[in-house]
């Protein structure tokens, strides 16, 4: 005998379609730009120019770690916006591998965004230790470090804010109405 659940079909959540559509336009965007971006890179930057390089010793670690490994930064950029322009695709047609991607990328963005936070913190504080210039005004020290502080809890409420929207999509779509709407779609 079969059960009510086999009989009727399962409602197409609107959270799922607005959520795929959303991320579809932002995704399908990022995967432009980043595209573009590993062109410009690949193809138009002098990463070799040896007056790079020696400029690049003079930048706080991190920084420069950045500047040498270009390339490798702008191509796992594309495949992360392209993995998301593609999982947004199956959210939308309720594929189940697509959630399970989804999730994982969101999750992957609340680990980008808090570690961003420190991240933050590190270059900063490597810019406060540069030398100002000789013949900046008295009070531009002061200025910075107020801007600084600015920066940081700014940077630090958006991070927080991103992470806890992405840990509640997450939260929702390991909802047991959203799974069985795909399950429901095998």
């Amino acid at each position: 005998m079969q059960s009510q659940s086999d009989l009727a079909p399962v409602a197409r959540s609107n959270f799922v379609t607005v959520l795929a559509w959303i991320f579809i336009a932002l995704a399908g965007f990022t995967t432009f730009i980043s595209l573009l971006q590993n062109v410009m890179v690949n193809l138009m930057l002098p990463l070799d120019d040896v007056h790079l390089r020696k400029g690049m010793q003079e930048m706080p670690p991190f920084i420069a770690f950045l500047f040498s490994h270009l390339q490798l930064f702008f191509l796992a950029f594309l495949i992360v916006s392209a993995t998301t322009l593609g999982s947004a695709i199956g959210l939308l047609y309720r594929q189940n591998w697509a959630r399970l991607v989804f999730i994982a990328i969101l999750a992957l963005g609340i680990v980008w965004n808090i570690g961003g936070i420190a991240l933050q913190q590190m270059m900063l504080s490597s810019m406060q230790t540069m030398p100002m210039p000789p013949n900046a005004p008295k009070d531009f020290t002061d200025g910075f470090n107020v801007m600084s502080k600015i920066i940081v809890v700014f940077g630090a409420l958006m991070a927080i804010g991103f992470a806890v929207l992405y840990g509640w999509i997450i939260r929702k779509l390991m909802s047991p109405a959203i799974r069985a709407e795909f399950a429901a779609s095998r």
